[in-house]
């Protein structure tokens, strides 16, 4: 079922090779492709962990006083940790925010809760080596699923304490059975329904048990959260586990902001960053940052 999409975006989309299903042998051609080349002035440094890697951006001139840890999409099976990097590098351009992004390992290679592990111990590191006073969690589709995921673990584990967490189109619940779920599916798309059964497979395999921290959609209880932020679009596999995520937060008396953006599809504005409903859910989102750090 194709859903209505911005105007401008879809004009944008008509360009994109798009497909129904991800395969071994696409994801495998998928990964051979370099990340987009990106510019930024700040200072970086780059730390091993063994099985993960760390980057760290500062802004030149200035003591940062928060910092964002930033987990990258790719459906947990592809990216690395400068995919989408330009979202939270620009929190650094106009906040004075440093980042901290992490390459986690991937499936199918990885599984089970190996690949929130690995962001919870590169949260750990950065909570004990890069001292501010406040600290944000913040990560796109995969990457937004594995946010949430820390930000329970932390909050279950005794810490690190997390200011906000924003999550972006996350990918939150391995079931896959929403409406918008079944509304895109068949039909080529940027994140389809049988994408995400392929991701979620590589993950968790014939496992009957799965961690709420790696499908946060299961946990039942979503208290003592920190500010949130959640953002999706209208035409997007993850609208309605998103919007439900949100909506369990406030029922559990939590400081949640959802923004369902119309016309919006997965990751437009991780795509095309520049088309103008892409400027303003940037903008949106950066301000609502702001507040919560000032």
């Amino acid at each position: 079922m194709s859903l209505a999409l911005d105007p401008e975006l879809r004009t944008l989309l008509a360009d994109m090779p798009l497909s129904a299903e991800l395969t071994p042998e696409l994801l495998q051609q998928i990964r051979q492709m370099p990340s987009p080349p990106f510019t930024t002035d700040a200072e970086r440094q780059d730390v091993d962990l063994g099985e993960i890697g760390l980057t760290v951006f500062r802004p030149k001139g200035i003591t940062p006083t928060a910092c964002v840890y930033w987990i990258h999409g790719g459906g947990m099976v592809m990216g690395d940790r400068f995919s989408q990097i330009d979202i939270p590098l620009q929190w650094l351009a106009e906040l004075g925010v440093a980042v901290v992004t992490v390459e986690h390992r991937l499936a199918p290679e990885a599984t089970g809760s190996t690949l929130v592990d690995d962001c919870y111990r590169g949260l750990l590191w950065t909570a004990e080596n890069f001292g501010t006073e406040k600290l944000v969690v913040a990560g796109i589709s995969a990457g937004g699923g594995l946010a949430a995921g820390i930000t329970l673990m932390a909050r279950d584990l005794g810490g690190p304490e997390i200011a906000a967490q924003v999550l972006i189109c996350p990918m939150l619940d391995h079931r896959n059975d929403s409406t918008s779920s079944r509304q895109h599916s068949g039909e080529p798309g940027v994140w389809t329904r049988e994408m995400n059964e392929f991701g979620w497979r590589a993950v968790l395999g014939d496992r009957t048990t799965v961690s709420r921290y790696v499908s946060p959609a299961l946990a039942d209880d979503l208290t003592g959260l920190p500010a949130t932020y959640v953002d999706t679009g209208t035409a997007e596999v993850f609208r309605d586990e998103d919007v439900a995520y949100a909506a369990r937060i406030w029922a559990a008396g939590g400081d949640a902001e959802l923004h369902t953006w119309a016309g919006g599809f997965h990751g437009f504005d991780a795509i095309f960053p520049e088309a103008a409903l892409s400027v303003r859910a940037r903008r949106t989102r950066t301000e609502w940052l702001a507040a919560k750090l000032c």
